[in-house]
């Protein structure tokens, strides 16, 4: 039978309280102190994985596979990741999510609602349940580490891996393209949606279209064709072992409209614009890391190739590390070598306004697929032009236009900036006849001094062959005169 006198005292509970309390408080201090030298010594990085390692040990066996889709691969960005992130902004209405992110672009139509981190998101796919969880660890220099896990049962490994992942990837391109912004990176612009944190981007509003652009006709449709053939090619490149990739040579005179025809490009194609300044690349190393870093679907744009650099000559390089200076052959080995195929569906163009000046070896096809000539403005430019911007089709002043495009060289910038100084299409189309006449003025003025001094050069040059033929003369005349003399002596001594 139970007996009280069994029972410890009060005291003697309350002294083994004590005592058990301030060990408790010994060990946590210890642990505390133990876990802030791990945290001196130790990454968070290595940590995080050490631990995963220990509760692999340690767990019961379970049923549920857990799948790790990394933000980066190999310092690229992770393509599956970025399409599990805009996959799963079309669940956040999912009434379990207790925090979401809001955001909005300046001038996007719609909010951007994403998920924040540490929380659960459940999707069904064909029956089967499969859970996501976005999880961010700090460091403490550069970007957070970030990472989705996403875990199902073991028994649907290979339809998430057949079917689920392909269908989110399909599913995030449908999305994107449906709410795409086009953006222009640079390296010179901070912040945008540039993972690798080496671009930065805004974006890009410029309105130009094949349509407004004023130049040739046949050359449009040209340069239309090409650009069509190439997006549908993905299968011929592969077939024949070629970089998916296309290189244009846009030359010209400044104004004559190659950064509209890129924009128009860029619109007709929806693809992102890197634009790349040469003066401040270092390096062929650099160069390497920020071409790796662009997306596909995208435009690279050299402009000034001609100026932009001094490139050093390939062969009588001064010898020395590759990744410490920039070459010729550096930026020719990534348009079209090993390192040219690292992404697909890439548009490079490089501009000048002197081709003559450029390196042969970047001419020829496979770097400069097709060179494209951006002229002086022409009658058929003109009426574009009169379209855009005073939208007419026709006018009496048309006629006396056009003969005076044909016979002055002018831009189609300073056409349109005639055709911008008034809204009055009478007095638009009539200052620009006077601008007109003025350039032809000007040309036939500079043709008659070169005239005038060619007749002067010719002149002093007949004067000159004229003095010299009377030397001649006199010369032969004095030596026939001697002759004579000699003749004369001698008969006079017989």
């Amino acid at each position: 039978m139970f007996s009280m006198s069994k029972l410890p005292s009060t005291t003697t509970i309350l002294s083994t309280y004590s005592s058990l309390t301030a060990f408790m408080m010994l060990g946590r201090a210890i642990a505390n102190e133990a876990w802030s030298v791990v945290n001196q010594i130790i990454p968070q990085e290595l940590q995080t994985k050490i631990l995963i390692k220990l509760g692999c040990l340690y767990r019961h066996p379970t049923s549920e596979l857990t799948l790790i889709i990394h933000e980066q691969n190999c310092y690229v960005t992770n393509e599956m990741y970025e399409a599990s992130e805009v996959y799963l902004r079309t669940k956040a209405a999912n009434p379990s999510l207790e925090k979401l992110i809001v955001s909005k672009q300046q001038k996007e139509k719609n909010l951007t609602i994403t998920v924040e981190k540490d929380q659960e998101i459940v999707d069904v796919f064909e029956g089967i349940q499969v859970k996501w969880i976005l999880t961010s660890i700090e460091k403490e220099s550069g970007p957070n580490f970030k990472f989705f896990e996403l875990s199902f049962h073991k028994q649907y490994k290979e339809k998430v891996l057949g079917m689920y992942l392909p269908y989110v990837l399909q599913r995030s391109k449908a999305i994107t393209e449906e709410n795409r912004m086009l953006k222009l990176y640079s390296l010179g612009i901070y912040g945008g949606d540039d993972d690798s944190g080496v671009w930065g981007s805004i974006n890009l509003e410029h309105p130009s279209t094949f349509d407004t652009l004023a130049m040739d006709i046949d050359l449009k449709k040209e340069i239309l064709e090409d650009l069509d053939r190439f997006v549908k090619r993905r299968e011929f490149y592969k077939r024949v072992g070629k970089p998916w990739k296309r290189g244009y040579l846009l030359y010209g005179p400044p104004g004559t409209g190659k950064s509209s025809l890129i924009a128009a490009m860029a619109n007709y194609l929806n693809f992102n614009v890197y634009d790349l300044e040469l003066t401040s690349i270092y390096s062929n190393a650099e160069l390497r890391r920020l071409l790796v870093a662009t997306r596909n679907r995208s435009i690279l744009v050299i402009e000034d190739i001609d100026c932009s650099v001094e490139l050093k000559d390939r062969i009588s390089g001064d010898g020395g590390n590759d990744n410490v200076k920039f070459t010729l052959s550096g930026l020719l080995n990534f348009i079209d070598g090993l390192w040219s195929s690292c992404g697909d569906e890439r548009i490079i163009i490089f501009t000048t306004n002197y081709k003559d000046k450029l390196d042969p070896a970047l001419l020829r096809p496979g770097r400069m697929d097709m060179h494209i000539h951006m002229s002086y403005c022409t009658p058929c430019g003109f009426k574009v032009l009169a379209s855009n911007y005073l939208q007419i089709q026709n006018h009496p002043l048309f006629e006396e236009i056009e003969v005076l495009i044909k016979n002055v060289n002018v831009t189609p910038a300073e056409v349109a900036e005639e055709l911008m100084k008034s809204d009055d299409v009478k007095i638009s189309l009539e200052g620009l006849i006077n601008f007109l006449q003025r350039k032809k003025t000007d040309l036939d003025e500079s043709n008659a001094k070169h005239i005038i001094i060619l007749d002067g050069e010719t002149t002093s040059h007949k004067q000159e062959e004229g003095e010299k033929a009377g030397k001649r003369n006199k010369k032969k005349k004095t030596r026939k005169t001697r002759r004579m003399k000699v003749l004369n002596d001698d008969d006079d001594d017989n």
